[in-house]
């Protein structure tokens, strides 16, 4: 049981991480430049639309952010994941001082996850295979947030993201 959980894990990362990559290796270098002032600007004035996961958010101490999401499926000092169900799983991740540091969520099929409006906001970078990508910066707040959705690869995927800036 711990293996075929494992095992999904390691498909579900595995996939996540490829839609993230595949995302920022179509970007070419001028674009990401102007594309990465415009999200600084875009957030360095704004409250953001999305800044937790079910209450956990940047900065909080594990043992609270454990209170809040329940026992996690596999759980270890540095990170703890959780899988609410086959369509829906997270991933905390904690520094040294055991808080949080980043918030991964993936939507499998896109089920369940937020409109991108309401996580980054209304300007979205769509690619013409139906991919979507967004990363918005709140330097006052030492975090940002990104919106991720793949194309039908062969299966969407939409992972939401939000990790602790460090200076």
């Amino acid at each position: 049981m711990i293996r075929k959980l494992i095992n999904a894990a390691v498909l579900i990362v595995g996939l996540g991480a490829l839609g993230v990559g595949l995302s920022a290796q179509t970007q070419g270098q001028k674009s990401r430049t102007s594309t990465a002032n415009a999200y600084n600007e875009a957030g360095a004035n704004q409250q953001p639309l999305y800044s937790d996961y079910k209450g956990v958010r940047i900065g909080m101490a594990a043992d609270e952010a454990r209170a809040k999401l329940g026992q996690p499926t596999l759980k270890a000092d540095d990170q703890d994941y959780y899988m609410f169900s086959d369509k829906e799983t997270v991933q905390i991740a904690y520094n040294a001082a055991h808080k949080v540091i980043c918030i991964s969520i993936d939507y499998i099929g896109g089920v369940g996850a937020p409109d991108y409006r309401n996580v980054v906001g209304a300007d979205i970078d769509v690619k013409p295979d139906g991919s979507m990508y967004k990363l918005v910066r709140y330097e006052p707040l030492g975090f940002w947030v990104s919106y991720n959705r793949t194309a039908n690869y062969p299966v969407v995927i939409v992972t939401i993201t939000i990790q602790k800036i460090v200076f």
